[in-house]
């Protein structure tokens, strides 16, 4: 009977979504350093592009003109077309089982594409990193990382390629059951950040392999947004809790990581959100969802100014033939705003 509810519910969730308008949201941009006029025009609109989600997250533009985003308690990824509305791509996207899921976020998080044009997701409740061989949701899922050391990984939350073909993920709790580092799934103590060596070269359908999993960074306390530099000589890692932080960690040739330094600690503002998803412009400014909307920093870390954004704000991506649209997914909805400067594609 649980089943049957579950699945009547989501039904109901996908017709409300494909019936929503566009309406344009009050625009408020705090401007805290001239060099945001460089990147966010004076008559910038912040629009609501969909609604009707249940915290969404990892927004990832695709060539052929659309745009995926993730419904995370929902459990299922979403396909928005500009100009129409949106629907199901994928259901269910993370967690598998039969039985509603115990915890708030039963969904996948974030997603990019690799070298290849392929589709790579952060599982979360799943608690794994996959691929999709093609852009089609039937087709073969492969599985890049599940385990290290052969322990259950938290819950992806996060990913990015990087050099070498290598696929750098977070891995917090937040996907779990309680989201709780004593949480009874739990079998990592560090909430890490880790790198799958040559993940583009994996072959389809083939097992992961444990042996290319490492782990780059363990003393944060809930890694969780992650990003590369257009030059690929910085990692940037944030961190949502208790410290609001923003790192900035130095990549070597290999690819491993010297120290992080804190380049922002947001930790006394208590306004909505915190530091999560993060992207970066061709010309290195940082973007990230932060308290009350979106923080945008120059390449040398300095907080240049902010887009207010009237929900918490998870995640965000480029997009638009451009890419010069910003794509800001949110508690319920995902806004878009055009800026000046072009994201740096996946």
């Amino acid at each position: 009977m649980k089943i049957t509810k579950y699945a009547v519910l989501l039904a109901l969730q996908a017709v409300l979504v494909t019936s929503v308008a566009r309406p344009q949201v009050t625009t408020m941009i705090e401007r805290l350093n001239p060099e945001i006029n460089a990147i966010v025009p004076k008559n910038a609109r912040l629009t609501r592009a969909a609604t009707g989600f249940n915290w969404t997250e990892g927004p990832v533009w695709i060539p052929a003109g659309y745009l995926l985003f993730a419904d995370i308690r929902n459990n299922r990824i979403m396909k928005w077309i500009p100009g129409h509305t949106a629907t199901v791509f994928m259901h269910p996207s993370g967690y598998l089982g039969k039985t509603p899921y115990p915890g708030p976020e039963s969904g996948s998080n974030g997603m990019t594409l690799d070298p290849r044009g392929r589709l790579t997701v952060a599982g979360h409740a799943q608690r794994d990193v996959w691929r999709l061989e093609t852009l089609s949701p039937h087709s073969t899922r492969t599985i890049l990382a599940d385990k290290y050391q052969g322990k259950r990984l938290n819950s992806p939350n996060d990913l990015v390629y990087g050099p070498h073909g290598a696929l750098y993920l977070t891995d917090p709790p937040y996907g779990l059951p309680t989201q709780s580092d004593h949480d009874p799934l739990k079998q990592l103590r560090v909430n890490g950040v880790y790198r799958i060596l040559d993940a583009v070269s994996h072959p389809p359908g083939a097992p992961p392999d444990e042996s290319k999993l490492q782990l780059l960074i363990s003393n944060l306390t809930r890694p969780n947004g992650i990003a590369f530099s257009p030059d690929r000589h910085f990692l940037y890692v944030d961190n949502s809790e208790p410290k609001k932080l923003w790192l900035r960690y130095p990549v070597h040739p290999d690819g491993t990581l010297g120290p992080g330094t804190v380049f922002c600690d947001a930790t006394s503002d208590s306004a909505p959100g915190g530091p999560d998803g993060m992207k970066v412009d061709v010309k290195g400014n940082i973007y990230s969802a932060g308290p009350g909307g979106v923080w945008i920093f120059s390449p040398q870390g300095t907080h240049l100014g902010t887009i207010r954004v009237p929900e918490r704000v998870g995640n965000l991506g480029w997009g638009g033939s451009d890419y010069r649209t910003l794509y800001i997914c949110a508690d319920t909805s995902v806004y878009e705003i055009r800026l000046k400067i072009p994201g740096e594609k996946p």
